[in-house]
Formats: structure tokens, C-alpha cells, sequence
């Protein structure tokens, strides 16, 4: 009987044994649980409402490589977005946002508040245009040349963001400060801008595509990518004003414009992301991200019509989690 004991006794142990050895395999790099591959995951992403389309396409093809994840995306002005954060105390894993200035501003603990986050890298760029239709108040004489003149014109409905929300509102002000000494003309902003009342300011631009294409607003101010997305007219402005080209960096620094977020100065658009230090799914996060960084998600923002950069941009690589280092080269001198 003692001797057809001992056998089980070892099956039985080295069963335990062999389990054991499979839950390791299957554990995150970083001691948690949460990024095995069959484990249900949703993940919190806030991100600028620009960001829409591309990041939906991104959200489908990561859970079509990940279908235990379920991605739950949330977007509107990047300020609003990075404040439901850190105001609000909203839970979120990502956030992604359209001037990566807002991050640091915001989310290091400045001033004794509380700190979220110590580094962001940048994914993409854009430009500041105004989109228009075949129903647009002088459609049919707009330049890139007269522009600034039309839009003057009496009877012109423009439609912007809010400046004290949005970076594309504050982006606007700065552009049109940027225009008026490009094209000596010192009334310029004041003329348009007496044209976009507060009627026709939403949180995010976005909200207006809706107003332009039922011909309710005659122009919008924008971003180029959201001008390509939908299929809208658009004015192909200087890359001396419509902060495109890092080439231009030490002049857009020549616009300032004042919000209830204080004095802000010009630089070019580059969109940012970063995960915050209490994120609850950070590991499915940085799989989000080098998803975003990597050769598909890059693709999906080219033809969303975003500026690409030759490589992902980290303020600090050394803060920057290990498994998006390689993914990413320090920021450009600033």
C-alpha cells in the first residue's frame, strides 16, 4: 500500500510544480497580473477630441491584436482632458493631447500640486488652417493669399475653440498674431475675430463640423488633419504662421496671447502622451502606446493626415518607461 502512496504523492506534487512554472510565464515584466494576455482589461484613455478618428482606428486594430482589451476612449479640449485628471481625480490609463506643453504645465506637479506624471513623448504634428464649403460666404474667391481679407468681410460667420480650453483656440490666436505681422497687417486678428463671436466658440472645434456643413458657420478654424478627415476645403497657410515647422520655432515664439490660463507662446504643434502615475492598466498602457509609436499606428496618423516625426519625441528617455525607450529619441532642442 506505502509503495503505490509514494508514487501520487510525486505526480501530485510535481502537477503543483508544473502550475506554478506556467503562472510565471505568463506574468508582466513589472510584477503585476493585469497584462496577461487572456485577463479582461479596459483601458481609460482621454485624449484631445482632434485625436478622434485616428485614435479609433488605433482602439479597433489594438483590440483586434489584444481581444481581451477593451478600449474606452473619451475626448474633448486637451486642457479639459488633462484637468479631468487632475482636478477631477478621473481615472484614466492614457492621455493624449494636442500640445504637448500641457502635460508638463499640468501633470508635474508644479506650484505644490499634486504630481501625475514626469515625462510625455510626442507622436505627431499639424497645422492651424480654416475649412470652408461650397456654401461658405466668398468660397468662390478665397486665396491663400486674400484669406485674411474674406474672412474680414461683413456677414461672415467663424467658428473656433475655446482658447481657455482647446489648444486649437489658443493655436488660432496665436496664428492670426503670427499673420498680422506676416502680412503688415495690423488690425488682422481684431477684424476676423470680430467675426467669431462667443456664439460660435465651442470646448473643441470638432463640435463645429456639424454647424459649418449645415452652413450655419460660413468658416473654421481647425486643424489640417480634420480638414483631410472629412473631405473639407481648406487654406494652405504659411508654415511662417500656421506653427508646422519646427524650422520656424524661434519666430512662433513671437506670438503671445492670453488666456485664463495665463500668457501663451507660440510653438509648433506637436501632439503628446504620457501615462499617468496612478494609472490602474499602466502596463496595457505602454502596450497602447508602443502599438501607437509603432509602424501601424504611425501609418493610421499619416493617412489621418497628421504630420509625422522621424521618431516618437521624449522630453526625458530616462523617464520614459523601459518598454518604449527603444521606441523613442530625446526631443529636439527646444
Amino acid at each position: 500500500m506505502k509503495k503505490r502512496i509514494i508514487p501520487l504523492l510525486l505526480v501530485a506534487i510535481l502537477t503543483v510544480l508544473t502550475g506554478c512554472g506556467t503562472s510565471s510565464g505568463n506574468s508582466s515584466s513589472g510584477g503585476t497580473s493585469s497584462s496577461t494576455p487572456d485577463k479582461k482589461v479596459t483601458l481609460n484613455i482621454l485624449a484631445a477630441g482632434t485625436l478622434t478618428v485616428p485614435f479609433k482606428q488605433v482602439d479597433e486594430a489594438f483590440q483586434k491584436k489584444y481581444p481581451n482589451v477593451t478600449v474606452h476612449p473619451q475626448f474633448g479640449g486637451s486642457v479639459k482632458m488633462v484637468k479631468q485628471v487632475t482636478d477631477l481625480k478621473q481615472p484614466a490609463d492614457l492621455v493624449a493631447v494636442a500640445d504637448y506643453t500641457v502635460i508638463p504645465k499640468y501633470m508635474f506637479g508644479s506650484n505644490g500640486q499634486q504630481k501625475y506624471a514626469d515625462w510625455y513623448v510626442g507622436f505627431a504634428s499639424n497645422e492651424i488652417t480654416f475649412v470652408y464649403t461650397n456654401q461658405s460666404k466668398g468660397h468662390d474667391k478665397i486665396t491663400p493669399d486674400n484669406w485674411y481679407q474674406v474672412l474680414a468681410e461683413k456677414g461672415v460667420q467663424i467658428g473656433r475653440s475655446n482658447p481657455d480650453t482647446d489648444p486649437s483656440g489658443y493655436q488660432t490666436l496665436q496664428m492670426l498674431n503670427l499673420a498680422e505681422k506676416y502680412y503688415k497687417a495690423p488690425d488682422l486678428a481684431k477684424n476676423i475675430l470680430a467675426n467669431a463671436p462667443a456664439t460660435n466658440i465651442r470646448d473643441t472645434e470638432t463640435e463645429l463640423l456639424s454647424a459649418l456643413q449645415a452652413g450655419q458657420i460660413d468658416y473654421l478654424a481647425i486643424y489640417k488633419s480634420d480638414a483631410l478627415q472629412h473631405g473639407l476645403k481648406y487654406l494652405q497657410l504659411p508654415a511662417q504662421i500656421n506653427l508646422s515647422d519646427p524650422k520656424y520655432a524661434d519666430s512662433y515664439k513671437e506670438a503671445n496671447v492670453q488666456t485664463k490660463n495665463g500668457n501663451l507662446t507660440g510653438m509648433p504643434i506637436v501632439y503628446a502622451l504620457t501615462i499617468p502615475n496612478n494609472a490602474a492598466n499602466a502596463d496595457w498602457a505602454q502596450k497602447y502606446a508602443a502599438f501607437l509609436f509603432g509602424p501601424e499606428g504611425q501609418a493610421i496618423f499619416q493617412k489621418d493626415g497628421f504630420g509625422m516625426l522621424p521618431k516618437p519625441y521624449a522630453n526625458d528617455v530616462s523617464k520614459v518607461p523601459s518598454s518604449l525607450s527603444s521606441l523613442v529619441s530625446s526631443w529636439p532642442q527646444k
